[in-house]
């Protein structure tokens, strides 16, 4: 029988992230995320909810989102649910949570926190090899990187393709007017 367990959330940080480390070096943070869901009531009426979900992030994951996210930002999530489950010191009662472990994000908004227009991170961060550093020369401030680690192969510079032979009675569509609005 097939299983799933893969969570897919967007919403706004409602804390800023602390990145904590375990005994063996390990970075951590927990982040929770504010999800907001509109309705409409039969008669008509509006209705808004809210639901905040906890969320881990492990590794290197949790020091970029605990470097680049601040409370209010919004974030895409993708990741897997897990039960915690404790016994209440306090009460001896057995305890459980449903909470998500991250295993990819992407960025949201522009960099100065708005949330409008599409700008920021553009592809899903993917926990892989980390990239090699350079240093920016000492009068420039270096720019934040760019989110996805995963390096592209070199390109290959190579002559263009040949023109191919249009069959008789066709011409090529010229498609010079852009209409594109942005």
């Amino acid at each position: 029988m097939p299983n799933l367990n893969k969570v897919m959330l967007m919403g706004n940080i409602t804390r800023d992230p602390e990145v904590r480390y375990t005994p063996k070096g390990t970075a951590v943070t927990d982040i929770s995320l504010a999800v907001n869901r509109s309705y409409s009531l039969d008669d008509g009426e509006r209705r808004e909810e809210t639901t905040f979900v906890e969320i881990t992030y492990w590794g290197r994951q949790a020091e970029v989102i605990g470097e680049y996210m601040k409370k209010g930002r919004p974030l895409y999530v993708e990741g897997r649910l897990q039960l915690d489950q404790w016994e209440d010191k306090n009460t001896g009662q057995n305890r459980s949570r449903l909470k998500i472990v991250g295993e990819n994000f992407q960025f949201l908004g522009g960099r100065d926190g708005n949330s409008g227009g599409g700008g920021g991170q553009q592809q899903p961060y993917q926990q892989s090899a980390p990239p090699q550093q350079q240093s920016a020369p000492p009068q420039q401030q270096a720019a934040p990187p760019q989110q996805n680690y995963q390096q592209a192969p070199p390109q290959q510079q190579s002559s263009p393709p040949p023109q191919q032979q249009q069959p008789t009675g066709y011409e090529p569509i010229q498609d010079d007017d852009d209409d594109i609005p942005f």
